[in-house]
């Protein structure tokens, strides 16, 4: 038996045992990895490193942890309060800020030189690191 400290695309972290390496292999491929917290079929393992338990150690996942759980709570709050515009973002903040278009929440992409124009221009907005940033919504099929 293996384990491995999985992580999914929530970065909610947990480990789950597979009879070997190729057992997990074969059922990640398959989609049968499940995040247990979120039901997230985007499973992988995470980075690992020899288990020397340290009160620093500790201390430092501990943090890490408390870390990972407030970017989710932060991923989870902007997905359900406000409305993905995808590669629209700047257009769509420029036509709310003059007035074109009613003011709403939202998040998307835009490009480095599209988010200084924006705030230059005084467009509310604010960038988001990678780790606080939501996956774009599931299409539907």
């Amino acid at each position: 038996m293996i384990r491995y400290a999985l992580i999914c695309d929530e970065a909610h972290e947990f480990e789950a045992w597979f009879s070997n390496s190729q057992a997990y292999d074969d059922q990640a491929e398959r989609g049968l990895v499940e995040c247990p917290h979120c039901g997230s079929l985007s499973v992988r393992k995470a980075l690992a490193a020899p288990a020397v338990s340290t009160s620093r150690s500790r201390e430092a996942r501990s943090e890490q942890k408390k870390l990972a759980e407030m970017a989710g709570k932060v991923r989870a709050h902007i997905r359900q309060n406000f409305d993905y515009v995808g590669e629209d973002f700047a257009r769509e903040a420029r036509d709310m800020h003059e007035g074109r278009k009613e003011a709403r929440l939202i998040y998307g992409e835009s490009s480095a030189e599209e988010t200084r124009q924006l705030i230059e221009d005084g467009v509310e907005v604010t960038p988001l690191p990678d780790a606080l940033a939501p996956l774009p919504p599931k299409k539907a099929n």
